[in-house]
């Protein structure tokens, strides 16, 4: 998966041109700031910092991560908010981030690489970094029919599987999961209080609130 995504850095923004998606990707850019106005945000997976422009524009802080130098140097060369600092981290680990504690988290289009025997370790992983009351936001693709890659397998374990072919004519299996509501919010457990799950034909958006 790291390998594919350094090698798909330079085209890697070429999703959201889609022009069936572009309604959807307004209203979520719109209404992101506001979960973490005032805030101190850790982002899981910034990837090029699509979501990072938008979602950092209101919070006191915003730790960006990723693991990729090739798609981080495409967010550093953006207009970001003057909040943000970027970053190199694991998703899986987040190993490196000390003592430090925040109380917001973002992760835009993670959760569906996610195998699903990982999830709940990493949702462990990443809450442990977060203060009670913190506010958390997942943001994903929902599968669209004639918009999303078709899916071309799945494993004993549930993980769905797709490939895709880069410019260079490299072609990748990549694991990518679309979770229903339920599915979703089960996988939190009781750390989530007032869970909110909504969805468009493209992508959906859960956010709740550690308990």
């Amino acid at each position: 998966m790291a390998v594919y995504y350094a090698r798909r850095a330079a085209e890697y923004e070429r999703i959201y041109h889609k022009p069936e998606r572009q309604a959807e990707l307004r209203a979520l850019e719109t209404t992101l700031p506001a979960f973490f106005s005032g805030r101190r945000v850790l982002e899981i997976a910034c990837g090029t910092g699509w979501w990072t422009v938008h979602g950092a524009r209101d919070a006191a802080h915003w730790l960006a991560t990723d693991l990729n130098p090739e798609t981080m140097a495409i967010a550093r060369a953006k207009p970001l908010p003057a909040s943000v600092e970027l970053r190199s981290l694991d998703a899986y680990t987040l190993a490196g981030l000390d003592g430090e504690r925040f109380d917001a988290a973002f992760a835009g289009h993670w959760w569906s690489h996610v195998p699903r025997a990982r999830l709940p370790a990493w949702l462990d992983t990443l809450h442990a970094r977060l203060e009670p009351g913190a506010r958390i936001v997942m943001l994903d693709n929902a599968y669209a029919e004639g918009s999303s890659t078709p899916i071309t397998r799945r494993d004993a374990e549930g993980n769905s599987y797709q490939q895709r072919t880069l410019s260079d004519g490299s072609i990748h299996e990549v694991l990518k999961n679309f979770p229903e509501r339920d599915e979703a919010i089960a996988q939190l457990g009781a750390r989530a209080r007032d869970p909110q799950w909504s969805a468009t034909r493209h992508y959906w958006r859960l956010a709740y609130t550690l308990a």
